[in-house]
């Protein structure tokens, strides 16, 4: 019984977490708990609202097995920096040098998510309901494949009553300018009733590598406006013309999360795939491979250099809401 108190998800039939684990940062505010796991990618484990019957789980909630194993594709969210989603071959080119990730630790064909997600995250200043993490990126000259820009990144996370915020903020620490781009990565509960709505203009088509093509029209785009079923399509694909507010809803069970999100947060990626339990709606400030888009592209692309010395900050927020 004392379990059960102490810790919300004890007999949560979706997890098995601990949160007494020495290794988690768990925030409370009311009848919401939310658990970061820093070790894991500075990711976030879980983020759940008790009720008297249940936890409603407002993210997909990882595992006790997931935390041993340290895989931050299995959390309710990691952040991304310093750039989102894939980059083609690992290569790419700027102000005419080469740049060449394929041997970071990344096991993708495609570097995939930058290579903070992979890093443990250091805490800082935390209250009951906040935790700071850091981290820093230091180039190793003599590593294949590192990254070769030094900066520093840090998300402020926390629950502002049953709403989550999180801030993420990078600085360009090196002498010359940085290719950069930042987002989270939330995974959301999947059922055959969720919808997601949202607001967006045209869609970038993909290959069979996940690589965009082309920017144009989808029947998904109508669809995400109306409310479109998770089922609906198999995406894994960016949005261009978002509004920077998306709601994924579980009509049948009364309740909705609204994720929104500051601007450069300006593209959306939703991840759907046909006969798989998992949904994605992403925030992201670039669209994949950006790094190699064309110059008459970058710009929808939200390509974007961070020069020395400069600061990128912006926030986003999940707000549930019983319907």
């Amino acid at each position: 019984m004392r379990e059960a108190l102490s810790n919300p998800f004890a007999a949560d039939p979706a997890t098995d977490l601990r949160i007494d684990d020495p290794s988690l940062v768990v925030l409370s505010s009311g009848a919401t708990t939310l658990v970061v796991a820093p070790q894991v990618g500075g990711s976030i484990a879980a983020y759940g609202e008790r009720t008297n019957t249940r936890v409603l789980h407002w993210l997909r909630p990882a595992t006790r097995a997931a935390l041993a194993a340290v895989n931050p594709l299995q959390m309710a969210s990691f952040p991304l920096f310093p750039y989102c989603n894939r980059i083609r071959g690992a290569r790419f080119a700027f102000e005419g040098r080469a740049i060449d990730l394929a041997g970071d630790g990344n096991r993708f064909a495609h570097a995939l998510h930058g290579h903070a997600w992979r890093t443990p995250w250091r805490v800082g200043a935390r209250t009951a309901t906040s935790v700071e993490l850091h981290f820093e990126h230091v180039p190793d000259a003599k590593a294949t494949g590192d990254w070769p820009f030094r900066y520093r990144a840090s998300q402020r996370i926390e629950l502002i009553g049953g709403a989550l915020r999180v801030t993420l903020e990078a600085e360009n620490l090196s002498a010359g300018p940085m290719p950069f781009g930042m987002g989270h990565h939330p995974y959301y509960p999947r059922t055959s009733n969720t919808v997601v709505t949202a607001q967006v203009e045209q869609m970038w088509h993909a290959d069979d590598h996940v690589l965009p093509t082309h920017l144009g029209p989808h029947p998904a785009v109508d669809a995400l406006a109306r409310g479109m079923s998770a089922d609906a399509f198999d995406l894994d694909n960016n949005f261009s013309g978002w509004a920077r507010s998306a709601t994924i809803a579980w009509p049948d069970e009364g309740r909705e999360v609204t994720l929104t999100a500051e601007s450069p947060f300006d593209h959306m990626v939703v991840f759907a795939p046909a006969n798989e339990a998992q949904l994605c709606v992403e925030p992201v400030t670039n669209t994949t491979d950006c790094f190699n888009a064309n110059e008459d592209s970058r710009e929808r692309a939200g390509y974007r250099v961070l020069q020395p010395g400069e600061t990128i900050r912006a926030a986003l927020a999940w707000t549930p809401r019983r319907v």
